[in-house]
């Protein structure tokens, strides 16, 4: 892991709102550097300032991360992700996109150096390629893309 990815979300628990965009059978995925040794896909989402709401939070950081302006629908499922040095408590909603064209944003905790690679709308055949060690757990508990909008439940990762 990045040190400073280390420093910034390691050794506490964080609370992160989430976003599932599905759109013609392909999810929205983000590509993290700096998590693991390579690449790191996750759903879109990030952690929730003091004082705001998760819906408020989801929207900025959907708006911060992928450029695009969103709808926040349903509540879907919750994960506690685990991966020592990071912990975090994830919230999991439907999300349909409003307005903006998808390009890559930003995570203004780091500043110049930037962690977010690349992001794109992605099939089920496509994740598969690469790898579970190099996704989000949560995308290894369907088989389809359009089965992640029916998850429910608490998932511990």
């Amino acid at each position: 892991m990045d040190q400073l990815v280390q420093q910034t979300y390691g050794n506490h628990l964080r609370v992160r709102a989430c976003g599932v965009c599905v759109e013609n059978n392909q999810v929205l995925l983000i590509n993290h550097s700096g998590l693991v040794e390579g690449d790191f896909w996750s759903l879109p989402g990030g952690g929730v300032e003091f004082g705001e709401t998760i819906q408020d939070c989801l929207k900025r950081e959907f708006f911060e991360e992928t450029e695009l302006v969103i709808e926040v629908c349903d509540f879907l499922f919750a994960c506690e992700f685990i991966h020592r040095p990071l912990h975090a408590i994830e919230l999991y909603f439907g999300v349909k996109r409003v307005a903006g064209t998808l390009a890559i944003g930003n995570d203004p905790e780091f500043g110049k150096r930037q962690i977010i690679k690349q992001v794109t709308f992605m099939g089920r055949s496509e994740m598969d390629r690469i790898g579970e060690d190099h996704l989000h757990g949560i995308l290894s508990k369907t088989e389809k893309v359009e089965q992640i909008m029916g998850l429910r439940g608490y998932f511990k990762l």
